[in-house]
């Protein structure tokens, strides 16, 4: 599978046969569907199957790099089989939604996926059926005999019923003008099921979720539990416990806190930092000005880094990105910036409230805007994603927030140690993202583990730093309404945190230099820190390696 000097064998290419997995979810695609689960899980099992014998006696003759990469094969593998496993046990818990109707849709759809021949007849009784299915299962809810205690599978079951919604609205329009008798039998019938798919989600969203008509912005979310949190966290090699990573996150944040207060009295406002930061946000720029702000700000730290010969950053790394605005709608999601391939800049519209145009443009002020400009450029998400392709590609599989967004705030606080903010108003505006840091981790894991509701997570945001209520309502939203995981807030601070420790390590003792440390980082591409620092350091690799570096006194 591997060779032993590290490199790919092309007879057996390992990664080929781990990334086919994508390719799986990708064609075996719907939700709804526990065939999907088998036939994915059949694979990965087979590919497990063989990485382990493969290497049942082989793994101390590797080199580090091939240690390195089956270590990360197998915690993919390991992992990809803990979701699988606990998606079935999801779709197990829709039963008493699905039953009697969703059957034969998804059979229709499976059968689609491989052009299985369908008569329009025997199409047109399935339609029919789960037509009858939906009426029946309709009536017990509006009556309120069909309940379940756990309200966010109804929720998660109204997302699957929509996409399998669309996939059959597909399924249709591929047989539908090119089988003369398929409309015939079946354009009835499906317009039936149309109409009461559509009119089933809002009737499970409002009667089993809780979710009022009107409501679109409404902030479920599900949390996962504390046995599925310890399973990310070793999956992301972090060997500690919620509790620890969230009495990390307070310490961070009393740092953060003495700092601020040091900024507002140089700002010549006393202890209150509040009443600093109050001042920093409405230091925004007029109307139509913002992405011209945006530019001017990643030129500054484009010609930091390069100046100090901090990272090596390609002319085209440079040259290559583009600037577009986040429309009103995301913003709900997205309030502040997105970055990487390009920037998405958040901003008020002539479409918004007075309020919310306020509250937009102090929520991205000038102070605000810094460091989050070269968090989603450069030496951010966009160097990232210029090395990506380009070194080690196949690494991308193994894609992890703690290196994505670890690296991106990392940089936040090593330009903060070098002095780079400057002004006292510039520092507010730092550690008002690094106090978010810190809030994320306390409020993402807290709600995971059932000890916050979404709107204690929106008021913690606002109390404990500063949030405009719009913005940290959007921030709140995004964390648990999208596709982000239970981890995904916290590999922000963590991952920085562990790469702060390794260049301790490497670069305060003299081993390599900032600029070789950062290029190899970067040259490595993402995976778990812990695997980043075995190759950096290279320190002892067991074929059943557990994580145990503590990065991070308490």
């Amino acid at each position: 599978m591997l060779t032993r000097d590290g490199s790919l064998c092309q007879s057996i290419p390992l990664y080929d046969d781990v990334r086919s997995i994508y390719e799986l979810e990708t064609f075996y695609h719907v939700k709804l569907s526990q065939g999907r689960i088998e036939r994915i899980a059949e694979y990965v099992t087979n590919k497990t199957m063989e990485l382990v014998q493969g290497f049942s006696s082989e793994f101390d003759e590797l080199d580090q790099q091939s240690k390195v990469e089956y270590l990360l094969c197998m915690n993919y593998l390991r992992r990809k089989t803990q979701v699988l496993r606990a998606d079935w046990f999801k779709l197990d818990e829709l039963e008493p939604l699905l039953s009697g109707w969703a059957g034969g849709l998804v059979e229709l759809c499976e059968k689609r996926q491989k052009v299985v021949p369908t008569t329009g007849q025997d199409a047109a009784k399935i339609l029919s059926d789960a037509s009858k299915g939906i009426d029946g299962l309709s009536v017990r809810i509006k009556k309120g005999k069909l309940s379940i205690e756990n309200r966010f599978a109804p929720y998660r079951a109204a997302e699957q019923i929509e996409q399998l919604h669309q996939l059959l609205g597909e399924w249709y329009g591929f047989y539908e003008g090119y089988d003369p008798l398929f409309p015939w039998w079946t354009s009835k019938p499906w317009s039936d099921l149309s109409t009461r798919l559509q009119e089933l989600v809002p009737l499970i969203r409002e009667k089993l979720v809780g979710i009022k008509p009107g409501e679109d912005d409404a902030i479920v979310g599900q949390p996962i539990g504390r046995e599925e949190i310890d399973n990310e966290l070793k999956a992301e090699m972090i060997p500690y416990t919620p509790e620890e990573l969230i009495q990390i996150a307070e310490r961070e944040y009393a740092w953060c806190e003495k700092e601020a207060i040091k900024a507002a009295q140089e700002m010549g406002l006393g202890k209150d930092w509040r009443k600093a930061l109050e001042h920093v946000k409405n230091m925004y720029v007029e109307p139509g000005q913002q992405t011209y702000m945006v530019h001017e700000l990643a030129q500054e730290a484009i010609d930091y880094v390069t100046k100090y010969d901090m990272v090596t950053v390609p002319q085209i790394a440079k040259e290559c990105w583009r600037t577009y605005m986040i429309p009103p709608t995301q913003q709900k999601v997205s309030p502040f910036f997105l970055g990487g391939p390009y920037i998405q800049v958040s901003y008020p519209t002539n479409t918004m409230t007075h309020e919310e145009k306020l509250m937009v443009m102090r929520g991205n002020s000038k102070p605000l805007s810094r460091s989050t400009v070269f968090h989603e450029l450069i030496p951010g998400h966009h160097l990232q994603y210029h090395y990506m392709p380009r070194s080690k590609p196949h690494r991308q599989l193994f894609e992890t927030p703690f290196w994505i967004e670890g690296w991106a705030f990392y940089w936040e606080m090593i330009l903060w140690d070098r002095g780079f903010p400057g002004t006292p108003e510039n520092r507010m505006g730092m550690l008002f993202w690094r106090m978010h840091r810190c809030a994320r981790i306390v409020f993402s894991l807290r709600f995971h583990l059932g000890q916050m509701t979404p709107q204690e997570c929106i008021d913690y945001l606002v109390e404990k730093v500063g949030h405009e209520r719009s913005t940290a309502e959007g921030e709140v939203r995004r964390s648990f309404n999208g596709d982000y995981g239970a981890l995904y807030q916290a590999g922000y601070m963590i991952g920085a945190l562990q790469l702060y420790e390794l260049r301790r390590e490497v670069v305060d003792a003299g081993r390599m230099t900032e600029k070789q440390f950062h290029d190899r980082v970067l040259r490595e591409n993402t995976m778990p820190i812990e695997m980043v620092r075995a190759l950096v350091k290279g320190e002892k690799l067991e074929r059943f390696y557990k994580p145990s570096r503590r990065f991070y006194d308490l």
